[in-house]
């Protein structure tokens, strides 16, 4: 949809003057029609009348200009194009007499094609809808001040996290979590833990997707959500400081951002520590034998943990011109943790009461890199097409060190190390390509190759009443060789119908092979198993008047399992309670169903959705006797699952200072399979919802507050623990604003929580409860330094490895 504007009332050709000595310029500024502003890195393209052969091209600097020399003196089609704005094209004549041309402003109008986003109001809202998302601009939320990513997480909508950071859309934990568009092995272990890595100042919105097209990964039954960190590059230097003091958590942040011409760089720096707290912990466990016989377990005590982490980002880019760009990102992480407790365990059988002390030691170290190159490649003689190649290489390194002592009689006597020292490499090659055919068309198309070597060198060696030596279990030691291979096609369409209604279709075909071996236990070696999928999508949009659209959607989406579902890793967690994963699990399947209404009514804007899917092979943690004094926790593929739900979402503003955002989920749960040869089912009506409000008051003052519930996640043996948590915060800028101070309160009025859980099957009730310190406050102060009017530069990899079960850019526009 060019716009054309004539300057000349009639096209006369080049000029026939070969032997002219003579050339010209095209100078000129783009900016924003609306507001006026400068827009840096549009391209700039002049072409042939005759043929449309691009003569030259250039992409604007940091305040919109242009400059294009050695021109020869002709008639030409003057070309500007940037993403998000409608593209103008405009008939330019440069003559002997006057061999220069300057265009003082080239006023670019917003793209408002049906398939972009429907801004809610305002400058930059807090929350957008998009055709295939949710957007959340954290940046925008002051509460977010001296948090991580959980924090941040919690105040999206749809979205809801628990005590451990485990993150659900709609009720599952089936969703993939990226990092800039890419996925990341920190979150293959404990995504709650790689969250706590990420600083929320560094968050600059969070993308929930729960309609992705087949240009996506697969992966995700319940959907995607992309954390868009915060990647500024100005034309000069600047930078960041950023400190927050609390009783619970303490962090550091330091950014760098740096740019001169067609080269950009950023980097940033954080670190964390969380004081020792102490959790209470209760435990209670039945078991029933075959001649009716009962065994229960009692453990309560005291555990003291701590935290300590960091993480970092460099990234670089360089546009050759305007058509040839280069971009890497390297990303480095830690994280580490210890906690130690006191148990007084009791057992009681037929026979006899047993009471000892248990004492545990854990500690855990996670670490990892990545590292992306991405190359994109566009064509002057057609705005729109592009093709682009990555790659991304990944490594992450879980070592834990469990260290138990009960100084009981036997058979109670343990004194034992439970160790585990884990690493995983992937390495991704992504080739993308997007053409358009005209105005209301486009095609898009990729091939992707996910190669994954997982590796766990476990051992589990105990100490003999009496010894001094320990000695090492061989049935429990073992090396585990896991490789994952995931190859991947897909072709999408998104077609303009009308103006105001939109399609996007597409298939996605993924083929995965897996290989998995033992060191010792060869004969639990498995050779290469493989499965092949094929996953549709569509979405259809219909737009009415200006803010208002409805659209309706289908897809079908896989769930492979993950790295901590399948390491068979033996860990003792509670007495007689043993961990391991599953290396034989099926991923899932599901087929997902959505209609969503969103618009914008007098300063409040609604999103309304309703949904429906079907998950099949679906994996649970299951909890199974292996004794008469021992169970099992481990993942299986249990039946089937089926949800239907609706959710509802609406910000406002009141008196032009005060904004009130808020959501409410309803989802009825439903699930039967079978668990160690019984048949089993579950139904339940789970509600959850958020609500924030912030209030902007004289003296550059702002205030915020929150609150979030979730309920009990249902499973087919029972429940997790729910979760909830209220907070509120004040942020206020100084010096000219460069710097900020601000103060947040979390649970004001609740020193603890308790979460308790309970599972029950036909030989096993289980049932525990823990209540860990809450009440938090912080303060926090920032400061930034160097040139501050820039614009944001998003440079984010292609590659995006959405396929994985994690934790128990498409805007899709022309």
């Amino acid at each position: 949809m060019a716009l054309s504007l004539q300057l000349n009332a009639q096209q006369r050709g080049d000029y026939g003057a070969a032997n002219s000595q003579i050339t010209g310029k095209v100078t000129g500024t783009v900016v924003d029609e609306a507001t006026k502003e400068a827009i840096p890195y549009a391209t700039v393209v002049i072409k042939s009348l005759k043929n449309g052969e691009t003569i030259n091209g250039v992409i604007t600097e940091a305040d919109g200009s242009f400059k294009i020399l050695n021109v020869k003196l002709g008639q030409y089609q003057l070309q500007v194009s940037f993403v998000g704005y409608t593209s103008l094209q405009q008939t330019i004549e440069l003559t002997p007499k006057s061999p220069d041309v300057n265009i003082e402003n080239i006023a670019l109008k917003t793209d408002t094609d049906v398939l972009d986003e429907v801004v809610v109001a305002g400058q930059r809202e807090v929350i957008e809808n998009k055709i295939d998302r949710i957007v959340y601009n954290a940046e925008q939320d002051v509460a977010n001040t001296g948090g991580d990513a959980s924090d941040v997480l919690r105040r999206a909508p749809l979205l809801s996290v628990d005590q451990d950071g485990n993150v659900s859309l709609r009720g599952s934990q089936n969703i993939q979590i990226l990092i800039n568009g890419k996925p990341s092995s920190m979150f293959g272990s404990s995504p709650g833990d790689a969250l706590k890595m990420i600083p929320a100042d560094q968050i600059k919105n969070v993308e929930v997707i729960t309609s992705p097209s087949a240009k996506y990964d697969g992966e995700g039954t319940a959907g995607i959500i992309n954390i868009i960190t915060k990647k500024q590059t100005p034309q000069g230097f600047a930078g960041n400081v950023d400190v927050t003091a609390g009783t619970r958590i303490n962090r550091g942040v330091v950014g760098l951002n740096a740019g001169a011409g067609r080269f950009g760089f950023n980097a940033n720096a954080s670190t964390f520590y969380s004081w020792p707290q102490t959790a209470i912990n209760e435990f209670y466990q039945r078991t029933t034998n075959a001649q009716g016989e009962e065994f229960i377990r009692e453990q309560n005590g005291e555990n003291e943990s701590n935290r300590l982490g960091y993480f970092g980002n460099i990234g670089a880019f360089y546009d050759f011109n305007a058509f040839h760009s280069l971009s890497t990102a390297l990303r480095l992480r830690g994280f580490n943790s210890n906690s130690d407790g006191t148990n007084i365990v009791e057992n009681t059988s037929p026979s006899e009461v047993i009471t000892f002390d248990r004492y545990t030691d854990n500690s855990s170290q996670n670490a990892g890199y990545e590292w992306s190159l991405d190359y994109i490649m566009k064509f002057p003689d057609q705005p729109g097409r592009e093709l682009s190649a990555s790659y991304k290489i990944d490594g992450n390194i879980n070592n834990t060190q469990f260290e138990i002592e009960q100084l009981a009689a036997a058979p109670n006597y343990e004194v034992a190390n439970n160790n585990n020292d884990g690493n995983n490499r992937e390495n991704t090659i992504q080739i993308d390509y997007v053409h358009p055919f005209g105005e209301t068309f486009k095609l898009e198309s990729g091939f992707k190759s996910i190669l994954r070597d997982i590796e766990s060198d476990f051992e589990y060696e105990t100490k003999p009443e009496g010894a001094n030596e320990f000695v090492i279990v061989d049935n429990r030691t073992d090396i585990f060789y896991y490789d994952q291979d995931v190859y991947a096609g897909y072709i999408s369409s998104q077609y303009n119908i009308t103006k105001k209604l939109g399609l996007i279709a597409g298939v996605r075909y993924e083929y995965t092979g897996l290989n998995g071996s033992f060191r010792d236990a060869t004969e639990q070696n498995f050779d290469r198993q493989s499965y092949e999928n094929w996953l549709p999508s569509v979405i259809v949009s219909q737009k009415f008047g200006k803010v208002s659209s409805v659209k309706a959607s289908y897809n079908r989406r896989i769930q492979r399992p993950s790295l901590r579902n399948v390491n068979p890793y033996e860990q003792i967690g509670n007495i007689g309670n043993v961990s391991f994963g599953n290396p034989t699990l099926n991923p899932e399947l599901s087929d997902n169903f959505e209609l969503g209404y969103n618009t914008f009514v007098k300063g409040t804007s609604i999103n309304l959705s309703v949904f429906y899917n079907q998950i099949n092979q679906v994996i649970q943690s299951v909890v199974i006797p292996i004794s008469t004094d021992t169970v099992g926790t481990t993942f299986d593929n249990v039946g089937q699952q089926e949800n239907v739900g609706a959710n509802l979402f609406i910000s406002t503003q009141l008196f032009k200072i005060w904004t009130i955002r808020g959501g409410i989920n309803a989802n009825y749960f439903m699930a039967d399979g079978v668990i160690e040869g019984n048949n089993v089912s579950n139904t339940a009506l789970l509600l959850s919802g958020n609500i924030n409000s912030s209030i902007k008051l004289k003296g550059d003052w702002v205030i915020d507050m929150f609150g979030f519930a979730r309920p009990r996640q249902q499973t087919l043996q029972g429940f997790n623990p729910s979760f909830s948590i209220f907070g509120l915060g004040a942020k206020k800028t100084i010096w000219d604003e460069r710097g900020s101070i601000g103060v947040s309160i979390i649970e004001p009025f609740m020193e603890r929580k308790s979460f308790e859980s309970e599972i029950e099957s036909e030989n096993l009730y289980q049932r525990s409860n823990f209540a860990i310190p809450f009440r938090s406050f912080g303060i926090t102060f920032g400061y930034k330094f160097g040139k501050l009017d820039y614009k944001a530069r998003q440079r984010r990899s292609k590659i995006s490895n959405e396929d994985q079960k994690g934790g128990d850019d498409a805007g899709q526009s022309f």
